[in-house]
């Protein structure tokens, strides 16, 4: 969940399984070839080891992750990280990346004053795409963001709390 300072909610919510996921794929992404064990990444990224294997099973359930049990064990990437989005990771553990009361946007149906809200859900969701899903694991394991991101990311608005 993005949280505001002193504690107030933001309106665009990341689960803790989602901030979680994209840590481990990313720690997957740098460790390049070969099975990385889960507590390495636990402990590189932080993330409690009990949590941390459901998100890997999750992963692996999504074709994202493969893993090998044994002491050569350990898991890596299925899939090269310049093919996974983090759009990717966080639909794999969290499902679609953005709806309304638990229902895809264009789904929806408002009626009056309210009938174009849908069409702002939508907007919303395509907002979020637009910045989720042209992010790589490579970009981050690299450090090189996409320009789109940078750009967002450089405006000053962009880190004001409001």
């Amino acid at each position: 969940m993005v949280q505001r300072p002193g504690g107030q909610n933001g309106c665009v919510r990341v689960s803790a399984k989602a901030d979680y996921a994209i840590r481990a794929a990313v720690e997957l992404a740098a460790s390049g070839d070969g099975p990385v064990k889960g507590d390495r990444i636990a402990q590189a990224q932080g993330i409690p080891a009990n949590f941390l294997e459901n998100i890997l099973g999750d992963l692996r359930n999504a074709g994202l992750v493969a893993s090998r049990r044994g002491a050569d064990g350990g898991y890596w990437l299925a899939k090269p990280a310049g093919d996974v989005s983090l759009a990717d990771v966080i639909r794999a553990v969290d499902g679609p990346l953005a709806n309304v009361r638990g229902q895809r946007s264009e789904q929806i149906a408002y009626h009056g004053s309210a009938e174009k809200l849908r069409d702002v859900w939508v907007a919303v969701r395509a907002s979020l795409r637009g910045v989720l899903e042209t992010v790589t694991l490579e970009d981050l394991a690299r450090g090189e963001l996409p320009e789109n991101v940078r750009a967002l990311a450089a405006d000053p608005d962009a880190w004001a709390p409001h």
